[in-house]
């Protein structure tokens, strides 16, 4: 098949940081090749490495041919010139400004190449106080309020899975690159993109301040200092093989589990048809649930709880994970060569596309490997528009799109297009109502509905009635995009299938996704993510090593924000498609596809080393010290990270104990992980006696890689976002206060950041849709109206948000 991307060029001068954006790129077809300096990125030897391959860089640059380019040599930099103008697209993760002193930075490069789109990835951006700080994925972690939200109350933080930020960064980095080359390909203008990791996994990761976020009410004063005790929402019990959870949110899935119970009369008070009083009880509950489930299997207890109403899902090791019938059956994971002669079982990609799943063709390129293929012929990909474009003007302007989804996945995979200038209708019925609608206390509004639905229209609609559908199908006629994010099947029995859309406009391009994907023997299992999460292996990587029942991701909703953006991808490279084929496709993300790639390496890792990859805890397996520290005051910690032996040295200067550095048992890093326990006592006695910003900016000024552990209050007073407006604040009338927003995916240097339009209420813009797009008459759109097919608001707020 010709994939979506086929003929776009893009240069990957990326080095760890970013790599996954090429590797999604050349998933989708992109030629990427891979520029390196003499020796190799140092990417090629992070950990874990097996046989001399790092199974990271493997599975983040396959795809991708190699080439070899010295930028510390004049002939060099002539070369990278003499690429640029004949690419799309450049992406680096370089340190700020080290480019621009060698001639070649993104400035000097779109004035060579004015249609290039340069994106540079750094840690914290081209600008700002922390610009020039070191940082790791667990310093990342710290710095962005999501260590503040993981682990047990009265217990150190924890850190997430490793993996899980590179991915979320390289996301957002390919998002924004192909958003630039789609403006590009309108407007014939190239684009300097500047991205922060630390911005991205803010903002992308399980963002405090954005949809089902931990502050629905708004910016507060008085948040809880330690972590939330999620530990009950989303329980873990003990079987005859393993562990299950549960996930019991409806009245109805609570009524299911008491009938299983036997109906104990102690819980037949209809006050526990709700959450809290459950919670309340949790210490008389839990032990009936343990009982029960103690002599049954998972697949019993997974199979029972489905007849009964009941959502349960097998926690599954990695080692599980990679033998588990469905995710065989539906392609999610193959054996596959990452290196020469290297086979591993691996997750097969993101997405599938007219059918086709897209994930490794080739295995990563060998240093220089492709120094000697001549360059390929120039492609024009698309039909590019010379021309001036309006100030102001969003390259997604003059795009339509139907927002059939729903909760927080649903949300902001629209959400990307109407930020971006879509006109994105979200279709809703009264009679199935999102339940991101639903509000705390009785609110007017919730507020996770204000940031995921900001900028958007609202369609109230009974699709399932003959006369809605019709409408529906209208509007397809006029649309360029549907996304739905139901269970499977579920478009096609309301007569809305790819092939029948098609027909009805054959540039139409249509996205499902579901939890599990449409085949495979847990097509129909219900979406909820603590399932996906424990299906795929993140649960059991995200607990301390020595408590198997304590999963610590019970507070999160990974993996919603991060496949809106991985399925946000797909689309517009289907739309990038469209421009040089005049057609449309038929896309499917898996929402457990997303996290089985995002935990690629250590899925690799198993599939290579059985039964070496399980739950570290807060301790690299590969650094020490290295983890989270306490610190002075009332849980107050930071994080450190010491990646080699030259951190090492300036550690021990850093906090005054310079001769350690040459004691045998700490001098090499892999004599510190053998003595781990002591080093981390040395780095340990020096920190509690700081501050976590103090210790920090000691440290950071020796060139460590440092982050204080910031609560989601501190988030939009840290002096590094606020140097970049990394926060901006969005208004509703039906919210008492405003609310703290992300203003923007990343710093483009002419495409203008998100408008901040009020979300909806549910059918604000009925009326208005179906007189100005459908050109419907009042007539026929009040008999709508009266036959509760088309629903307007019930009561129109007083005033009335664009």
């Amino acid at each position: 098949m010709t994939l979506p991307l086929t003929g776009v060029r893009v240069l990957d001068l990326t080095d760890g940081l970013g790599e996954s954006c090429g590797r999604y790129l050349a998933d989708l077809g992109a030629q990427v090749t891979k520029v390196e300096g003499p020796g190799g990125a140092r990417s090629r030897r992070a950990e874990p490495v097996i046989d001399g391959v790092s199974i990271p860089f493997a599975l983040r640059n396959a795809n991708k041919r190699g080439i070899v380019v010295d930028l510390d040599d004049a002939a060099g930099r002539d070369r990278l010139r003499q690429l640029v103008v004949d690419s799309d697209i450049l992406v680096e993760s370089h340190a700020p400004g080290m480019l621009s002193a060698r001639g070649v930075g993104p400035a000097e490069l779109t004035a060579l190449a004015p249609s290039l789109v340069c994106v540079s990835v750094t840690p914290f951006g081209q600008t700002g106080p922390y610009r020039d700080w070191a940082a790791t994925e667990q310093v990342l972690y710290a710095l962005s309020g999501v260590l503040s939200r993981s682990g047990a109350p009265g217990a150190e933080p924890l850190l997430p899975p490793a993996g899980l930020v590179e991915e979320t960064v390289g996301m957002h980095a390919a998002w924004s690159a192909l958003l630039a080359y789609y403006d590009r390909i309108r407007t014939g203008r190239g684009q300097v993109v500047d991205l922060s990791a630390f911005e991205a996994l803010v903002h992308g990761f399980d963002p405090g301040f954005g949809t089902q976020g931990s502050a629905a009410a708004g910016r507060s004063d008085d948040f809880p200092r330690g972590r939330p005790d999620a530990s009950n929402f989303y329980p873990v019990f003990p079987c005859a093989d393993g562990h299950v959870r549960i996930c019991l949110l409806a009245k109805r899935q609570w009524r299911g589990m008491f009938h299983w119970l036997g109906e104990p009369e102690e819980f037949a008070d209809p006050k526990y048809d709700t959450i809290p009083a459950r919670f309340a009880a949790a210490g008389t509950l839990h032990p009936l649930i343990e009982a029960l489930f103690a002599t049954r299997t998972r697949d019993q207890l997974v199979a029972e709880g489905a007849a009964r109403g009941v959502p349960v899902g097998g926690v599954l090791s990695l080692g599980e994970v990679l033998t588990t019938e469905h995710f065989d059956a539906a392609g999610a994971l193959a054996d596959v060569e990452i290196a020469t002669g290297m086979h591993a079982r691996v997750p097969t990609g993101y997405v599938s596309f007219d059918g086709a799943r897209l994930g490794i063709r080739t295995p990563a390129p060998r240093v220089g490997e492709h120094d000697s293929l001549p360059e390929a012929r120039r492609e024009t990909h698309a039909r590019e528009v010379s021309g001036t474009p309006q100030p102001g003007t969003r390259p997604l302007e003059g795009l339509r799109v139907l927002d059939l989804g729903v909760i927080v996945f649903g949300a902001e995979l629209g959400r990307q297009f109407a930020d971006f200038g879509a006109d994105v209708i979200k279709v809703e019925n009264a009679k199935f109502p999102d339940g991101l609608r639903q509000s705390k206390r009785g609110a007017a509004l919730a507020a996770s509905v204000a940031w995921g639905h900001r900028n958007k229209r609202s369609l109230g609609l009974d699709l399932r009635s003959p006369e809605g559908g019709e409408l529906f199908r209208r509007l397809v006629v006029e649309a360029d995009v549907v996304l739905a994010n139901f269970k499977p099947g579920t478009l096609a029995s309301m007569g809305f299938s790819y092939d029948e859309l098609a027909a009805l406009n054959p540039r139409i391009i249509v996205s499902e996704s579901s939890a599990f994907g449409s085949t495979g023997p847990w097509n129909k299992r219900l979406g909820y993510g603590p399932l996906v999460r424990a299906a795929c292996g993140v649960s059991a990587l995200w607990r301390y090593p020595d408590n198997e029942e304590l999963l610590c991701d019970g507070s999160t909703v990974y993996p919603d924000h991060i496949a809106a953006h991985v399925t946000a991808i797909a689309v517009l490279a289907a739309l990038i498609q469209r421009t040089r084929t005049g057609t449309g496709a038929a896309l499917e993300v898996a929402q457990a596809d997303t996290a089985l790639v995002q935990l690629g390496a250590q899925l690799a890792t198993e599939s290579l080393r059985p039964g070496t990859v399980s739950a570290p805890g807060n301790s690299d397996p590969f650094a020490a010290p290295s983890g989270v520290f306490a610190c002075a005051g009332d849980d107050e910690w930071c994080v450190v990270s010491v990646r080699d032996d030259d951190d090492w040295v300036r550690l021990c200067a850093a906090i005054g104990l310079p001769e350690l550095a040459d004691v045998p048992a700490f001098r090499t890093q892999p004599e510190r992980i053998r003595n781990r326990i002591d080093v981390d006592a040395v780095l340990g006695e020096w920190l509690q006696t700081r501050s976590p910003a103090a210790a920090v900016a000691e440290l950071q000024a020796a060139g460590l890689p440092a982050g204080m552990m910031l609560r989601l209050p501190e988030l939009l007073t840290d002096p590094q976002l606020a140097a970049r407006d990394a926060y901006t604040v969005t208004h509703h009338e039906l919210l008492p206060k405003a609310l703290p927003t992300a203003a923007r995916v990343a710093h483009f240097s002419t495409i203008p950041d998100p408008p901040l339009r009020q979300a909806p209420v549910a059918g604000q813009h009925s009326r208005e849709i179906c007189e100005d797009v459908l050109r419907m008459a009042a007539t026929d759109v009040d008999h709508l109206v009266s036959e509760g097919i088309l629903q307007p608001p019930a009561a129109e707020p007083s005033r009335v948000g664009a």
